[in-house]
């Protein structure tokens, strides 16, 4: 009897090892399958970041022209990022092939989060070994992922990031967009000159790379133009997330400042300004190209009449034949009028396309060379041309808010 309970014990147990070897092949043979996932050209999620380079999408690396996509297609910022891709997808659509090869996108999701903006490049150039990268929206992003690509020596296209640090120090970094030095003071000379305003106050998002260079930038101009230095009456913050402002626009009511120069996120800069029509103040607030997304009328309301901010592009003004084409390409394919976002998105990309024409080649210093050389450049935003710092030298427009739509104003040219 001893003998046979031993016997029957090792079956059992032998059984038992089979059964479980068999469960956890199951699940490595999941997981294979999940990281092999490939990407598709244009997608909408951030898959990409799980697909491998070459086994995964089925062609190997000399049939397409990798290129990378980092937005925020997620978190506070996601319609920034979503407008953009629209533009990168129509341009990829309109103009899929490069020395004789697909161009083939691949899109990540940086979730507005400056740790998964550079995680996002680094996926990009680890793993689907891409040649370029285009993005991103929102200058903060932009500079967590300029590192990596600067270490990695891959160039990155810049659609709408405006602080001159993104491309401070850093050669592999290049953009569409004005910078903010400029907008700064469009803004402070749209204050002075046409709002007539000589005294500021000034709320910014101190989180935010953006509103902060950007604040810096009007109150410089706007103390020089008024020959004031006590021009700028308050300067209150605030951080990215905040959704109650009470106290900073109190304490700046009582100052009676005759323009409000408030840049940062479109969400808390609408809900911002809401609370202050509710509080009494009656200033005019004028804001940076972030302001230009449907949320910030959505979510101001009435509140936001009359508020004007600095742009990149108007579907009201082309200013190149490449405008006028890709503004009936976008109608046709989303129904609506452009924002900026989607011009400068679609700008990066031929940029992008240009230099690895003109480099004759996919590889990424190749590109880097060719994109530091880039003149002329007619894009549906304007004439790009690319300084030593790899910033482009363009025009900007204000628009404003009225019934509930963007305005076209006018275009301010650099040198003005």
């Amino acid at each position: 009897m001893k003998v046979n309970s031993i016997k029957k014990l090792l079956i059992i147990t032998v059984v038992f090892l089979l059964v479980v070897s068999a469960f956890l092949a199951g699940c490595g043979s999941k997981q294979a399958s999940e990281s092999s996932k490939p990407a598709e050209s244009g997608q909408q999620a951030p898959d990409s970041s799980k697909s491998d380079s070459n086994q995964s999408s089925g062609e190997s690396s000399d049939d397409v022209i990798r290129v990378g996509v980092y937005e925020p297609m997620t978190g506070a910022s996601a319609a920034g990022g979503q407008m953009t891709v629209e533009g990168i997808n129509l341009a990829n659509e309109m103009f899929p092939e490069v020395l004789g090869k697909k161009i083939k996108l691949f899109l990540v999701d940086n979730k507005t989060d400056k740790t998964e903006a550079a995680n996002a490049v680094a996926r990009l150039i680890q793993q689907n070994k891409v040649s370029v990268i285009i993005g991103s929206y929102g200058s903060s992003l932009s500079m967590a992922g300029g590192q990596v690509a600067k270490d990695a020596k891959v160039p990155v296209v810049g659609c709408s990031p405006t602080n001159p640090l993104v491309t401070l120090n850093n050669d592999y970094y290049f953009r569409v967009c004005f910078i903010d030095p400029f907008q700064g003071k469009v803004m402070a000379k749209y204050a002075f000159n046409t709002l007539k305003a000589k005294k500021a106050a000034i709320i910014m998002d101190v989180s935010n790379d953006y509103s902060v260079g950007l604040s810096n930038f009007f109150k410089q101009a706007f103390v020089e133009l008024t020959g004031d230095k006590n021009a700028i009456v308050a300067e209150a913050k605030y951080k990215t997330g905040d959704q109650e402002f009470t106290a900073q626009l109190t304490s700046i009511k009582d100052l009676n400042p005759d323009v409000i120069f408030a840049p940062g996120n479109y969400g808390e800069s609408a809900l911002l300004i809401k609370q202050a029509r509710d509080l009494g103040i009656k200033a005019p607030f004028l804001g940076g190209d972030t302001y230009e997304a449907p949320e910030f009328i959505q979510i101001g309301g009435k509140a936001v009449e009359g508020v004007a901010f600095s742009t990149h592009y108007t579907a009201e003004a082309p200013v190149t034949e490449v405008s006028k084409q890709f503004l009936d390409a976008y109608k046709q394919k989303y129904g609506k009028d452009p924002t900026a976002f989607a011009a400068l998105g679609f700008d990066a990309y031929l940029v992008a396309r240009d230099a690895i024409e003109r480099a004759g080649s996919a590889e990424p210093q190749a590109i880097r060379d060719a994109l530091a050389k880039t003149q002329d450049f007619k894009g549906a935003t304007g004439i790009i041309t690319l300084d030593q710092n790899g910033d482009a030298n363009k025009s900007a427009v204000i628009k404003q808010v009225k019934d509930g739509k963007f305005v076209y104003v006018e275009t301010i040219q650099p040198d003005k």
